[in-house]
């Protein structure tokens, strides 16, 4: 593969996505990989108008081969807004758009039209108060159109600071992901657990070509249970799956306290590390390295990697908004093709 296809959805089209994606476009020769936007190309030059940019786009049909890339040219794939967008002014009539635009991508993958899809932030309040009762996130949304059963979320940074630990890359995956806390703990089983540990091992090694992954596994309760005295789903639950995985094959740490497991000693040697809930590893992650993470959807049949932030109204339109993370999740998109195709 010379050259990996990159599809990039432009999100929420009241937030920064348009922003990031004509910034990004901007600093087209620094870029991973053919990158191609999906959204209202309207939009797109309203809002290179609003920034200062000078890009030209040149709106390409989805079915048909991209054309030779030329400098200053951002090729986009068209999809219609629905209601005209103002930066910063959410619109429910939108939350169609928003979707369509993960539909063109989605099948653009699934048709090796384009090698990966990397997602600009979409609100979900305003697509689900658009109609979309179901909607929980871009994870979810990406696993039922393509037809798997289990998904699993991972970001992944690069330490920045720090004599041992400067660029070493810190991931972290989730065995739960949008769940109230309440329900966290009924959420994980011996099953659930085991399928999104062998979808981590497994795509550590396809996307990430570890050829053994070793991987630490977080408690669900304070010290880890201590004992049984704070929770038993460590023994119950957690401990048993961790052992029948082990006698599989698979090189796991754990259960470890959460408060100590993300220090440089119990994190040395260690390819990822599995949170039980979303705000047990995401603070640390994002302590660590936001703006310079991307989010990946591990499991799927196709390559898709995000920002790690949301829409950012505050910012939309004003040229203020960091592309960092973007330009992380587009690197990242482009290396996992390359490596997934060099294991064909």
């Amino acid at each position: 593969m010379a050259v990996p296809v990159l599809a990039l959805t432009t999100g929420e089209p009241a937030g920064v996505g348009p922003d990031l994606t004509l910034q990004l476009a901007a600093a087209a020769p620094a870029l991973p990989g053919r990158v191609v936007a999906i959204g209202d190309p309207a939009l797109l030059v309203d809002r290179a108008r609003q920034l200062g940019l000078d890009i030209e786009l040149e709106t390409c049909d989805p079915a048909a081969a991209l054309p030779a890339p030329r400098p200053g040219v951002l090729p986009v794939w068209p999809v219609a807004l629905a209601a005209p967008a103002e930066p910063g002014v959410l619109d429910p009539a939108n939350a169609g758009y928003v979707l369509e635009t993960l539909d063109v991508a989605i099948a653009a993958c699934r048709d090796d039209r384009a090698q990966a899809m990397v997602t600009a932030p979409l609100h979900k309040g305003v697509i689900i108060d658009g109609g979309h009762a179901g909607f929980t996130g871009h994870t979810e949304y990406l696993r039922d159109a393509c037809g798997v059963d289990d998904v699993v979320m991972m970001l992944a940074t690069r330490l920045a600071h720090g004599d041992d630990d400067a660029g070493r890359a810190l991931r972290v995956a989730l065995a739960t992901t949008h769940l109230p806390l309440r329900e966290v703990a009924d959420a994980i089983d011996a099953g659930g657990l085991g399928r999104v540990l062998a979808i981590l091992d497994a795509d550590l090694r396809r996307h990430f070509g570890i050829a053994r992954p070793r991987i630490a596994v977080c408690g669900l309760n304070p010290h880890a249970g201590e004992g049984g005295h704070l929770g038993r789903e460590e023994i119950e639950v957690i401990e048993p799956t961790l052992a029948r995985l082990r006698e599989a094959g698979l090189d796991l740490v754990g259960p470890l306290p959460a408060d100590t497991l993300f220090t440089p000693r119990h994190l040395q040697g260690i390819d990822a590390v599995l949170a039980m809930y979303h705000d047990q590893g995401l603070p640390v992650l994002k302590y660590a390295g936001f703006g310079r993470a991307a989010n990946i959807t591990l499991g799927l049949p196709i390559i898709r990697t995000s920002v790690d932030h949301g829409t950012a109204l505050d910012l939309a339109g004003s040229g203020r908004a960091d592309p960092g993370s973007l330009q992380v999740a587009l690197s990242m998109a482009a290396d996992m093709a390359r490596a997934r195709e060099s294991r064909r």
